[in-house]
């Protein structure tokens, strides 16, 4: 088959899934879950190691253009995962043909002083060059431009939807995954600083500190108005680094989408060491001000952040809140009582196993649903991060399977 026939016998099966009942079902609750709405937990699984899944060829990439093998990626990998894996995924009613542009830096690039040899490139250990030693260091850092080419992004959406536009909707859209619209501060200090002098620096030099995190929020917040400008924002995203975003709350202009009709994200993931009082000095203070554009706030990642809620309540249109494996999902579920979606992050090492320890997993899936329950406090649980499944993907497979049972207990 060429890359036409390839792309349309996959197409009509991905239209026939996304307009079936169950995902019409899975719909209706993403958007109960973050209106706030009692429901139960929703289950998801996401961020896979796709190559250790395809042991009946159902993920193998046939199509030789480049543009077209994207789009049978997404419809390959969609498709695995509702056959497989479905629990209350959510299949985009579209084809997403994502608008091209481009960032450029802030003046500084990292530098990695030393790499382990014999490592995948996914799961590198880097240390970091420290790159801002000295106040007059700041002098480097500049806003970034960010340039949308309209004539490739058109070009691309037409070229998809003549091959397959009759069998499903191709849609251009914008900008809405936490990498770009997520305040990673912090992220980007570990990195131009390294681990280590960012630690002490917060001790021994907090005005340097300072005047980082206060420069980097700057250039973030320019680089969103810029989004704006360009209209590169989508308004109908489905989800936002992994968890669940659909919503009645945000109302979006589908001719030029606003901050303010978008989710917005922020994270701090070094700081997960240090205590509130310093979270909330160096992070809080100036996350407050790179959210405020924002429609809904997910806030976090892999922190563990049960002990820290009183501090993320500052954050304006904050809506969701990240409780990772390394947190306290009852302190948390108290701590938040309802006011805030929890999504919850299940140890993914669980299904990294040759077999699988049900047991351990229907406990940990049980206290998030039992903490959120108690607490009246909606949920996502979402099984991501998953480096390895030991080639077993029927890990995943029961591991759905349990997370369902448990979370329909809620109800």
């Amino acid at each position: 088959m060429d890359d036409r026939e390839i792309l349309r016998s996959l197409a009509g099966r991905y239209a026939e899934a996304a307009v079936s009942d169950d995902n019409l079902r899975h719909i209706l609750m993403h958007r109960q879950v973050n209106d706030l709405v009692r429901t139960r937990p929703i289950v998801l699984i996401e961020e896979l190691p796709w190559e250790e899944l395809d042991g009946e060829g159902e993920l193998t990439i046939r199509c030789k253009d480049p543009d077209c093998r994207d789009i049978e990626a997404f419809f390959r990998t969609n498709l695995y995962k509702w056959t497989h894996m479905r629990a209350d995924m959510v299949l985009i009613p579209y084809v997403p043909i994502h608008k091209v542009f481009s960032v450029s830096d802030y003046g500084i690039i990292w530098q990695a002083e030393k790499r382990a040899e014999g490592v995948p490139e996914n799961a590198q250990t880097v240390k970091f060059v420290n790159q801002i030693q000295e106040p007059e260091d700041l002098a480097k850092l500049h806003n970034v431009k960010v340039t949308y080419d309209a004539k490739a992004s058109v070009e691309r959406a037409e070229k998809i939807s003549a091959m397959i536009g009759d069998l499903v909707p191709v849609r251009l859209t914008g900008e809405n995954t936490g990498y770009w619209l997520g305040c990673k501060t912090w992220d980007d200090i570990a990195q131009i600083c390294g681990v280590d002098n960012l630690l002490i620096d917060l001790v021994d030099r907090p005005e340097l500190m300072h005047g980082l995190v206060s420069k980097l929020t700057d250039i973030f917040l320019d680089m969103m108005y810029q989004f704006e400008e360009l209209n590169l924002l989508n308004g109908d995203a489905y989800e936002m680094n992994c968890a669940s975003s659909l919503n009645h709350v945000l109302h979006p202009d589908p001719r030029h989408v606003k901050l303010d009709q978008v989710w917005g994200r922020g994270l701090a993931q070094i700081l997960s060491s240090v205590s509130p009082a310093m979270h909330d000095e160096f992070d809080i203070q100036y996350m407050k001000r790179a959210m405020a554009p924002f429609g809904l706030v997910y806030y976090g990642c892999c922190e563990a952040l049960d002990r820290k809620i009183d501090i993320l309540r500052q954050i304006p249109h904050l809506r969701k809140i990240s409780i990772s494996p390394w947190a306290d999902v009852d302190v948390a579920a108290d701590a938040i009582a309802g006011d805030y979606v929890i999504a919850a992050k299940p140890n993914p090492a669980f299904v990294a196993t040759d077999s699988l320890d049900e047991e351990v997993i229907r406990g940990e899936i049980r206290r998030i649903v039992e903490a959120c329950r108690r607490n009246h406090t909606n949920c996502d649980i979402i099984l991501k991060d998953i480096t390895t499944v030991n080639h077993r993907p029927q890990n995943l497979w029961r591991w759905q399977e349990i997370a369902l049972e448990e979370a329909c207990r809620y109800e």
